[in-house]
């Protein structure tokens, strides 16, 4: 076989790995038992004023082309986060850290992140509860970023704990 030929097959490959790694992020399969998400209630509202079911709720797309939503974090108070599929944790705003009775000042800032901004510093936080458009979990893993960023992140730590969801041109649903 000729090197074009064999070039031409591993294009082929990476192609397809690419397209099937792709298709796993937009759309995660069924979680193993190890991943626990808590329970969707049926008669939560999500923020599309969609109510929330066991097919899932939706997230409507923004003008802008991006994917905001509101969470309740520990009962304490709402943010609004864009939702990032890049982001490998949630990531908190020190404002909104602050405003859910986290005090940025007493954190410690001993992980070291690269965000859309560069690089910053991050501390890591529990969070006891997320719920968004009527999907709750519970033990959230999430960040506070010190410096650089402008708007909270609904990243994988929590994404990464639903059943499955989906990303359409009008919308995004999640599924627990």
């Amino acid at each position: 076989m000729s090197s074009f030929g064999k070039l031409a097959i591993v294009a082929m490959v990476a192609s397809v790995s690419a397209a099937v790694a792709t298709q796993s992020v937009i759309m995660l399969g069924p979680q193993g038992p190890a991943l626990r998400a808590a329970k969707m209630e049926s008669a939560a509202i999500g923020t599309s004023g969609t109510p929330a079911s066991a097919t899932g709720t939706s997230i409507p797309k923004s003008a802008d082309g991006h994917y905001w939503a509101t969470g309740n974090v520990n009962g304490a108070g709402t943010v609004r986060f864009l939702v990032d599929t890049g982001a490998t944790a949630v990531a908190l705003t020190p404002a909104d850290a602050q405003r859910l009775g986290i005090e940025p000042s007493d954190l410690h800032y001993g992980a070291n992140v690269v965000t859309a901004a560069g690089s910053a510093r991050a501390a890591s936080v529990k969070l006891a509860s997320l719920t968004v458009a009527g999907a709750r979990l519970e033990n959230v893993d999430a960040m506070v970023i010190e410096k650089g960023l402008d708007t909270s992140l609904l990243g994988m730590t929590y994404l990464g704990r639903l059943t499955s969801f989906e990303a359409t041109r009008k919308s995004l649903t999640l599924h627990l």
